[in-house]
């Protein structure tokens, strides 16, 4: 499926309702700090920095993210559809690994959620980027369609 949208990347965030445009800022805050936890994963532990805790699946995940989160960041950036879209995926499945690897230590503590680093503030992301797809896609393809999209200046 082809995003259709009409002008630049200027012309579809001016074109976004102000809760709209503040919903994107906070996707890509969260992405770029998404991406920068990973990178600095893998600089200190290399390619294996999570199979002292994580399924083989669930490492080609967290590895992958160094590239899916900037992915969305600059989908989300250009106010692309399918950047919103990949971000609720990749915020499902990133919510649900470091569930699933963090589960055996939530049950011997479950004060450990309460941590302001780690699964809490990934938690909390998560809830909000899913929570907020489907509105501020409807807003983006609204903008598209010339609902609030400022005309283009001429040359």
């Amino acid at each position: 499926m082809r995003d259709e949208l009409r002008g630049g990347p200027r012309e579809r965030w001016r074109g976004l309702a102000r809760w709209a445009r503040w919903v994107l800022v906070v996707y890509v805050v969260g992405f770029v700090e998404g991406t920068c936890a990973h990178v600095l994963d893998l600089a200190r532990g290399g390619i294996h920095v999570y199979a002292a805790f994580a399924p083989v699946l669930l490492q080609v995940l967290f590895v992958s993210l160094v590239v899916l989160d900037p992915l969305v960041v600059v989908l989300v950036g250009l106010v692309r559809p399918t950047g919103i879209r990949l971000g609720a995926g990749v915020m499902a499945l990133d919510v649900f690994a470091n569930w699933f690897v963090n589960w055996p230590r939530l049950q011997a503590d479950p004060a450990w959620l309460l941590r302001p680093v780690g699964l809490l503030p990934i938690t909390l992301f998560g809830l909000f980027v899913l929570g907020t797809a489907i509105p501020v896609l409807r807003a983006v393809r609204g903008a598209a369609a010339g609902r609030g999209v400022a005309p283009r200046a001429l040359a």
